[in-house]
């Protein structure tokens, strides 16, 4: 085992933080925004995403406080597309699924064979994050992403 370098470990948990705060902001405005005749699957889905955003935030706010760090105020910057067909929106849950990703990959990267309770919480974290990684692209099949 090696020493836990706690002010990466902490420095990237607020990241987190602060980008699964933005994907709570995120989601719940794509549920706002989805019309058509799969807009009630489509809302269940993105609240879902908005929910489980909230608790990732959470968890990693945990973890900080647990460090004995301390959490972000911030919530990651977002850009407004104005693009709000179903395609467009389920393309850029994408992309930020992708970005949560590599951020849980970074956060692994600092705390392998250092901590196995953070290392644990990551990879878990990362299954998850992939897990939605495969079920967009799923969605987007029909739009021939």
């Amino acid at each position: 085992m090696r020493d836990l370098d706690l002010d990466a470990t902490i420095d990237i948990l607020n990241k987190i933080m602060e980008y699964e705060l933005a994907g709570v902001v995120r989601y719940t405005h794509y549920s706002l925004m989805v019309t058509g005749p799969n807009r009630i699957p489509i809302v269940t889905f993105m609240t879902g995403q908005a929910q489980e955003s909230l608790t990732h935030a959470q968890q990693a706010g945990e973890l900080i406080t647990g460090l004995e760090g301390h959490p972000s105020l911030r919530i990651a910057e977002m850009a407004e597309t104005h693009k709000h067909d179903l395609r467009s929106i389920l393309e850029e849950s994408l992309e930020h699924e992708q970005t949560a990703l590599n951020m849980y990959k970074r956060l692994l990267d600092v705390v392998q064979d250092a901590s196995v309770y953070l290392e644990e919480y990551t990879r878990g974290q990362i299954g998850a994050e992939e897990l939605h990684v495969i079920e967009l692209k799923k969605m987007l099949r029909d739009y021939g992403a």
